[in-house]
């Protein structure tokens, strides 16, 4: 019998009781923090003295040089609003911008990183734009003795260590990717810009068709792999009026709003001829000219980056237009030289992008483990 049975059998054999987080913030185990400061995303600075966490997906935003005397050294939740991004912090941060709601402990009989562990295997992500705070604090968790709670979150660290190692290791494989990016794209040739080697895309004419499209708006592209996930089908009753330009294989897909998330893609022949959201810069490669993984890969290095960050207008929804963006000029190199740098560029990607094999394979059965350990060890009985 392990440590955890153990415990069960003597402090809560007959089940334990299940609340919600509005119950315990009612009760006053947990409370809300009112940040003093938050953070605008153009002060966001690589290094500094304080990490910045937002509800974007990083773990850490940025980092400033402010402190907030509100959010001290400690133990955090902080939940998305229109995210649902959970996360738990255990040190002293400020808020970036708007959106983030920060919950603590104020009850020695609960291990707040138990509580992050339950909610996290017990939310039901909605996947809308709206406020989700209102779910969150509706999600339901067992609540055991105190001992409970303290082993299983041994347990389950254990597991999320093992994914950080390799996590650990697939940044630094992503740095040497972006390394060899940036040399291999700085060669001899021609100065040209984005629409000097795109071609112009279409937009579709709804009242002629009578068929349904895969719909790829923001949310469908992984900013992580880079994959597509269709949750739409469209037609013309039903189309979001920025459901406007049909694209085609080998379409490079960059968006626009909030452009430094890079959310960008190459279309397969999966998704040719369907519709994406106006919210993206469609960039169509001129195959005489350019090849379309360089292109992609142009798109992807750390200069265009710079360039969209620099040219990005707003503060709190900083967008680029599509024609600043076209303007972004590079060296285009013979198409056979595009192919020397493709080949070696598609190896360092697929090491650290392609979800089938490599580390990212290794590290997304790590968390189905995890995920699986998660919801046994937080299934308990509930008290009668």
């Amino acid at each position: 019998m392990s440590k955890l049975e153990e415990l069960i059998n003597t402090l809560c054999p007959n089940g334990v009781e299940y609340k919600s987080i509005s119950d315990l913030l009612k009760l006053k185990s947990l409370l809300t923090v009112a940040p003093s400061i938050k953070v605008k995303r153009n002060d966001y600075y690589d290094i500094g003295k304080t990490p910045v966490i937002s509800q974007e997906i990083e773990y850490i935003s940025g980092y400033c040089d402010f402190e907030d005397k509100k959010i001290p050294f400690g133990n955090y939740i902080c939940f998305g609003d229109h995210s649902e991004h959970i996360k738990y912090i255990d040190f002293a941060f400020v808020q970036g911008a708007d959106g983030l709601r920060i919950i603590k402990c104020n009850n020695d009989l609960l291990c707040l990183k138990f509580i992050y562990y339950a909610v996290s295997n017990n939310y039901v992500k909605h996947n809308n734009y709206e406020r989700h705070f209102k779910y969150f604090v509706d999600t339901i968790i067992p609540i055991p003795p105190i001992e409970v709670q303290r082993e299983i979150v041994q347990i389950l660290d254990n597991f999320t260590e093992l994914t950080a190692e390799l996590t650990a290791e697939l940044t630094a494989r992503k740095k040497q990717y972006e390394y060899y990016q940036n040399q291999l794209l700085n060669v001899q040739g021609d100065k040209v810009t984005l629409s000097e080697v795109c071609i112009t895309a279409s937009n579709i004419k709804w009242r002629e068709q009578i068929e349904e499209f895969d719909y790829i708006d923001l949310t469908s592209v992984n900013r992580e792999n880079k994959s597509i996930n269709i949750e739409k089908r469209i037609n013309k009753d039903n189309a979001p009026s920025r459901a406007q330009q049909i694209v085609k294989t080998e379409d490079i897909l960059y968006a626009t709003t909030r452009p430094t998330l890079q959310r960008y893609c190459i279309i397969n022949d999966k998704y040719n001829n369907q519709i994406c959201s106006t919210g993206f810069s469609v960039l169509r490669p001129n195959t005489k000219n350019i090849l379309p993984l360089y292109l992609y890969f142009v798109v992807a290095s750390k200069t265009f980056l710079e360039y969209v960050t620099n040219n990005q207008e707003g503060t709190s929804y900083p967008s680029i237009s599509d024609s600043k963006l076209r303007n972004f000029s590079f060296t285009l190199p013979s198409l056979a030289e595009q192919k020397r740098i493709i080949a070696i560029l598609a190896r360092f990607d697929k090491l650290c992008n392609d979800i089938s094999q490599g580390l990212p394979a290794e590290i997304e059965a790590r968390k189905k483990q995890y995920e699986y350990y998660r919801d046994k060890l937080l299934a308990f009985k509930e008290l009668s």
